[in-house]
């Protein structure tokens, strides 16, 4: 394979590799050099899984372990390795974006309990009993 086809250098990677999960059983592991690249690749240009070139293997491989390791939080002591942060933030924020909502969202069946009856509504002014 290509030089270029590794998003880490051979220092990170020597870094790194100590922190990846081993003695999985079943079908023998792809190399987690091409696999963690093709995540990179992924990561770093926002295509579809089903887009990753076929050089870092099979799309589906990449995506499991990428799914795979982020429940068991591998990916968390990977960046803590490479930068001294884990990459967790403490804070978060939403964006304004609105979201068209149902008429009928607000309420229950039938809207509001409270509601004027035809008589008062067109008269325009409350009534009070003293």
């Amino acid at each position: 394979m290509a030089k270029t086809l590794y998003w880490l250098s051979d220092d990170e990677w020597a870094a790194i590799q100590p922190h990846l999960p081993t003695g999985r059983r079943g079908a023998r592991r792809v190399d987690d050099r091409r696999v963690i690249s093709g995540i990179l690749h992924m990561l770093r240009t926002g295509a579809r899984w089903r887009d990753c070139p076929s050089e870092y293997g099979p799309y589906t491989t990449i995506y499991n372990r990428f799914n795979r390791w982020s429940k068991q939080g591998v990916w968390e002591d990977v960046f803590y390795v490479l930068s001294g942060s884990s990459g967790v933030v403490g804070t978060t924020s939403a964006d304004s974006t609105s979201i068209k909502a149902h008429r009928s969202a607000s309420g229950g069946k039938g809207g509001s309990l409270r509601r004027r009856s035809d008589d008062h509504a067109a008269d325009g002014r409350p009534r009070f009993m003293p």
